[in-house]
């Protein structure tokens, strides 16, 4: 079923009802199936520039299921993972070996944006439930949003748009904006340039880059040349590492470098000096003082033997929405509109700080504003309160 044409969703929520009281009478899958294994589907990339965020999304997955004894709704699970490799050109068909080939209950993933285009379009027909750990496409729970599509993650417009206010709070009125020229990248320096032109900024200079090259000499030349008050930037993984390291060796330090807090997650140690002074907005910092943070990366540390990063967080926390769904229906993963229901109303308490969902299924979360300093990232403050993603296009009804 195409969730996203024809009946409204009220209207499919209420046949599914009808239908789910129907197959009382006679043998479900799961009145079958009772112990029967729940299958979760990783989409995630395991080799390539992400691969380490992959990595992290399932680590962390797997540590919420383990801490709340192994089971969703009283079933054991059984996790089938499927390398995306980061490639939209296959993201369709990565999905498709999960939900035909596998018949996976839910699908987890993925980390590209491009990839995460790909899979909507197979989750939105078939209406197999996916959690989108981290990939930020606007498309997704936009115009392509649909009630079986989750996010735990965020929006590129959502780390992004708050940066904006406080570069123009900080004196910088001219600012070049570079990143992949690909889906995240332009959403997030479209994100940016909303928030900072409205507050008085201009974007002198946008630069797209292939993906995923790292080449970057030329641009940095660039941008010493047109002298901006302060560059805004999105690159992730080995990228991001790459691109710091460059442009501390291109003599551009004395230029305030900002971007989504990926710029420094998860490869902060290997930037090193390079990064001293870079100023993000994320959803997440290492350095949250709260209980659930420092349970969680004390657990994530003591399971893997290396420390969580934001990649970790979201992994974690698409686990904690199923658990709430899953422990709402008892297990039945057959009673989908209420499984649905369930989840749209869950309250996470995520090491980011407790969240909710929008209407379009995107986390309403604070956005924090950090900066490296002597080797670590600090937590200046709360750049944006309660955010939520406009949604734009997103016609659930």
């Amino acid at each position: 079923m195409d969730f996203a044409k024809g009946l409204p969703r009220r209207s499919i929520l209420q046949a599914g009802l009808v239908a789910a009281g129907a197959s009382a009478f006679v043998p479900t899958r799961f009145a079958i199936g009772n112990t029967a294994k729940v299958k979760v589907g990783f989409l995630l990339p395991y080799t390539g520039t992400y691969a380490g965020l992959g990595e992290a999304i399932t680590n962390g997955f797997k540590l919420a299921i383990e801490e709340r004894g192994g089971k969703l709704g009283g079933r054991d699970i059984q996790f089938v993972a499927v390398d995306d490799e980061s490639n939209p050109a296959k993201g369709p068909e990565n999905t498709s070996k999960l939900v035909s080939g596998e018949n996976v209950d839910f699908v987890v993933g993925p980390v590209h944006s491009g990839v995460a285009l790909g899979m909507v379009k197979v989750v939105r027909e078939t209406g197999t439930i996916a959690v989108i750990a981290n990939a930020g496409a606007g498309a997704a729970t936009g115009p392509l949003c649909a009630p079986n599509i989750f996010r735990t993650s965020f929006t590129n417009w959502q780390t992004a748009y708050p940066m904006g206010k406080v570069a123009v709070e900080r004196g910088l009125k001219n600012v070049v904006t570079i990143s992949w020229k690909y889906a995240a990248g332009e959403e997030a320096l479209s994100g940016f340039e909303a928030g900072f032109t409205k507050a008085g900024g201009k974007v002198v200079k946008q630069i797209l880059v292939p993906f995923p090259s790292d080449e970057f000499q030329a641009n940095l030349t660039e941008i010493a040349a047109l002298k901006p008050d302060g560059v805004f930037t999105f690159f992730a993984g080995a990228g991001a590492l790459k691109f710091v390291k460059d442009y501390a060796a291109a003599g551009l330090k004395s230029i305030p470098l900002m971007g989504p807090g990926f710029l420094t997650d998860g490869v902060l140690k290997a930037q090193g000096e390079a990064a001293e002074g870079v100023l993000t907005t994320l959803h997440y910092a290492d350095a949250l003082d709260t209980p659930e943070n420092k349970s969680f990366r004390a657990a994530y540390a003591k399971a893997f033997g290396k420390e969580a990063d934001v990649y970790a967080v979201q992994g974690y926390d698409s686990a904690q929405l199923l658990v709430q769904g899953m422990a709402a229906v008892k297990g039945d993963t057959s009673a989908k509109p209420a499984l649905i229901e369930a989840m749209e109303k869950s309250v996470i308490k995520s090491p980011r700080g407790t969240f909710t969902l929008s209407k379009a299924h995107n986390p309403v979360q604070d956005i924090y504003l950090r900066q490296v300093k002597g080797g670590q990232e600090i937590v200046l403050g709360v750049a944006e309160k309660g955010l939520a993603d406009p949604a734009t296009g997103c016609k659930m009804a």
